[in-house]
């Protein structure tokens, strides 16, 4: 098949490097529009972008003229889509003009995760939430869409809320993150902030660790958004360390569970059928460490091409019923890999591309 051409909104920046970088191979997709500031506009993107990620500019995009972010890009496809690494003041001017222009937008800024018509998706934990698109496209009278990415911190912690929902029912959690510097993006946190130091306070943060996973865990019912009932209380805290947030999370369950019977929940759970047809998802998706001083940042986050979720530590919590820590890779799978993922999985079932792949 031919690839689905793609445009990255902000390109400029640390996310859209990140997501020029993915796409410059992928088997589906071909970026052919990319956006950025001022400074860049008119030039080749690869003489106008400080390139921070490893390696060269990749060649196939380094002769594209940044164009500025406007919603007459010219992308080809039935939607065209444009995956958006926009400023946050910018995601919430553009991303639904160019919805309302017809395309799908596959966004990891934080301005509509918590839209009720907007899918909040990790393909892993809710892929049925793309049916929240229909409604949001009839609300707003859009012949496109948006699809958000939920928070870094928030996709650290998630995947083993989910499997515990599933096997014995959620009903509290306590999340506490240890989250890298470059989730601040580049040029960050001063190193005189954070050397030798611990930051407990991270913008914004404490409530998207409250309110995305209520969404996430929640179900789509007759195209309408019904959030779980679950109560978190969560406390960022930003930690010396480049690249991997790490959450330490105690939950209370529907019903109790020893930690032997949550780790064989682990053991034994299987992502949905359709992941394993998205050709960026990892061999193993959740891979379980016995050690007792794992999972680690250092050690652990670029498992899976950083996309595994590691996690570790299960025992009983004596003030509520189970508790783990869970790691990711910040800036892959809690950012531009997985809204990469996301589109893939929009792909297969049908929602951008001219036909459904797989």
């Amino acid at each position: 098949m031919s690839r689905i051409p793609v445009g990255v909104l902000g390109a400029t920046g640390t996310v859209g490097q990140r997501f020029v970088q993915l796409l410059a191979d992928h088997p589906w997709f071909e970026v052919v529009a990319v956006t950025g500031s001022d400074r860049t506009v008119g030039r080749p993107y690869g003489e106008g972008v400080n390139w921070l990620m490893p390696g060269n500019v990749p060649p196939q995009t380094a002769g594209l003229i940044v164009q500025p972010t406007r919603p007459d890009l010219n992308i080809p496809g039935d939607p065209p889509v444009v995956f958006s690494a926009l400023p946050t003041a910018e995601a919430r001017e553009w991303e639904p003009q160019f919805a309302a222009a017809g395309y799908a937008v596959v966004t990891n800024t934080s301005v509509f995760r918590m839209n009720p018509t907007v899918p909040l998706l990790i393909p892993e934990v809710n892929p049925d939430h793309t049916g929240l698109i229909p409604a949001q496209r009839q609300a707003n009278n859009w012949p496109g869409f948006i699809v958000a990415g939920p928070n870094c911190s928030t996709t650290s912690a998630i995947l083993p809320l989910k499997i515990f929902q599933e096997a014995f029912g959620v009903e509290s959690a306590i999340i506490t993150t240890l989250q890298a510097i470059s989730g601040a993006g580049y040029p960050g946190v001063s190193s005189l902030d954070i050397y030798d130091n611990v930051v407990p306070y991270i913008g914004g943060e404490d409530d998207k660790l409250q309110n995305e996973p209520t969404k996430l865990l929640g179900a789509v019912r007759d195209g309408q958004m019904v959030p779980a009932a679950v109560s978190i209380s969560a406390q960022a805290n930003r930690v010396p360390v480049v690249d991997g947030h790490l959450a330490s999370v105690s939950v209370r369950l529907g019903r109790r569970a020893s930690a032997e019977e949550a780790i064989q929940a682990l053991r034994d759970w299987q992502p949905p059928a359709i992941s394993r047809q998205l050709p960026s998802s990892p061999r193993e998706f959740l891979i379980y460490r016995e050690e007792p001083d794992r999972p680690q940042p250092r050690r652990d986050r670029d498992a899976g091409n950083g996309l595994a979720w590691t996690v570790g530590k299960v025992r009983e919590c004596p003030v509520l019923d189970v508790r783990y820590v869970s790691l990711t890779h910040n800036t892959l799978r809690g950012a531009a890999s997985g809204s990469l993922l996301n589109a893939e999985l929009l792909a297969v079932q049908g929602y951008i591309g001219n036909s459904k792949i797989g």
